[in-house]
């Protein structure tokens, strides 16, 4: 069978021609997967606070976000298996809620988006300063290799999807030495403690008013932080190969190989750290980068530093390659202005007018490096933004179901009588981490921060939901869409099938 021609076809069926090229294996969409969510990444973004909040416990939190992410990925599976086009989440939700409220996910889904590829520079631009210097990295220098950070990942996109897939796995090499080698030699030769100390909080509840269980939700609000990115892969389902079958695979193992990693490598941590107290009282700034100096000895430092500026390199272009897919998803319907532009296809079948704009966007959002307190902001909102877009993903694909307007039918991924399981528990942890991801948290803001650090993720969401409602009514984009949308087949027509 020609898969590529079957491809073709079944886009056609939902409205677009064949414009991006299917050259993606199902490793490299695993290798797309993996880059982003990075295990590296999402270890230095919740170590430190995690030990601030819940001490060595805080593994136990990780291990919560996981499963509960784990639920989400499933579903995400499933819808992408069923509905295999670049958009992902603004797909699905117009498909089975309706196009005004798939719009209204696709805005946030961007914002959120940009933010996590200007989050990603401004905390690889620290690694980028203590590779050259030991001097301390001003606002302006910080905010400068930022954007280093943003314009590299922008080259490399724009060389063409080949050049990506060797960046992505060079990514791999990196984050394998970084995490599983580093990890597996500090558990069998630097080991300071026993597995008891997972079980210790060492008096971290003062952080959190005397409470170890309110510690202990603070926790999980950081760690959710370590388990984003894995609806990277449904990104460039029209550029891979049997997307029914790859996408959802690459989708789950990217995930649980993330998963592993950062679990095996908070638990190294914590065994190799001499002082795990200090990393509780905030006197070591770094556990990670402490444990592996002290485990592995000084020579290491700057081999590991650029071990880890690898992983952060191929986190920020994989990044940037699905952000770009994601706006030519919007544009190619004509749901944003200047939609004709973004969704312009250049010489390589790549979406480069998306992949220039959002480069730019993100580096204008590193403009707020030059404020701490509003870098901390755009950080939070990061991870409040997704859980947003998880939970309505997930709300909008439980209703489809129950009210039988999907039955997911066609994917070669498919739950059967788990799925309307899986999906209740998935809603039920989203309405439970996207609450606490956005709960006012004076502890969790800078120290100098305002009222506005302790309110951002609610207050930075409500900002976009407010323009994007606005935009909704003056643009009516919804309306541009074809009248005749193509549908899934409610749960009587796949019986009568």
């Amino acid at each position: 069978m020609d898969h590529n021609r079957t491809d073709a076809g079944e886009l056609a069926e939902y409205g677009y021609e064949q414009e991006l090229r299917r050259t993606l294996s199902a490793w490299a969409v695993f290798a797309l997967g993996f880059a982003t969510i990075s295990p590296v990444v999402g270890i230095y973004a919740v170590v430190q606070l995690g030990f601030v909040f819940a001490g060595p416990a805080w593994i136990w939190a990780v291990v919560v976000a996981f499963l509960g992410q784990l639920l989400v990925a499933t579903v995400y599976a499933e819808l992408s298996s069923q509905f295999p086009i670049t958009g992902g989440v603004y797909q699905w939700v117009r498909r089975l809620g309706g196009p005004r409220l798939g719009w209204l996910v696709g805005w946030i889904y961007l914002a959120s988006a940009v933010a996590s590829l200007t989050t990603v520079a401004y905390l690889g631009a620290s690694w980028l300063h203590m590779l050259v210097s030991d001097s301390e990295l001003s606002p302006a220098a910080h905010v400068l290799l930022g954007v280093v950070f943003i314009a590299v990942a922008l080259g490399i996109n724009l060389l063409g999807v080949n050049p990506v897939k060797h960046f992505l796995n060079a990514g791999i090499v990196a984050e394998g030495v970084a995490s599983i080698a580093v990890s597996v030699f500090l558990l069998l030769f630097a080991r300071h403690h026993g597995f008891s100390i997972l079980f210790d909080t060492l008096g971290s509840a003062s952080a959190s008013g005397g409470s170890t269980a309110a510690g202990f939700v603070t926790c999980l609000a950081v760690a959710g932080w370590a388990f984003l990115g894995f609806d990277a892969t449904t990104q460039v389902a029209e550029e891979t190969e049997q997307p029914r079958r790859s996408v959802p695979r690459a989708l789950l193992r990217s995930y649980v190989f993330v998963a592993f990693t950062v679990l095996l490598t908070s638990i190294a941590v914590t065994f190799a750290l001499r002082r795990p107290e200090d990393a509780v009282s905030g006197k070591t700034a770094d556990p990670v980068f402490e444990a592996v100096t002290q485990g592995l000895g000084g020579w290491s430092e700057k081999p590991f530093i650029v071990v880890v500026l690898i992983a952060f390199f191929a986190c920020a272009i994989s990044i940037q390659t699905y952000i770009g897919r994601a706006v030519y998803a919007f544009a190619r319907d004509r749901q944003l202005p200047c939609s004709t532009q973004l969704a312009k296809v250049g010489d390589r079948q790549i979406p480069w007018v998306s992949l220039t704009v959002t480069a730019v966007l993100a580096g204008l959002g590193l403009l707020l490096g030059f404020n701490g307190n509003a870098a901390a902001t755009l950080i939070s909102f990061g991870s409040g933004g997704f859980y947003f877009v998880f939970l309505t993903v997930a709300v909008v694909a439980l209703v489809a179901r129950l009210r039988g307007r999907w039955n997911p039918s066609e994917g070669d991924f498919r739950l059967g009588r788990t799925g309307p399981v899986i999906n209740v528990l998935a809603v039920a942890w989203l309405v439970f981490e996207a609450v606490n991801i956005a709960w006012p948290r004076a502890e969790l803001a800078p120290p100098s921060g305002s009222w506005i650090q302790v309110w951002a993720v609610v207050l930075v969401f409500s900002a976009l939901l407010v323009l994007g409602l606005a935009y909704v009514v003056a643009a009516r984009p919804h309306t541009r869409l074809a009248a005749d949308l193509p549908t899934v087949p409610s749960t009587e027509e796949v019986k009568a099938h």
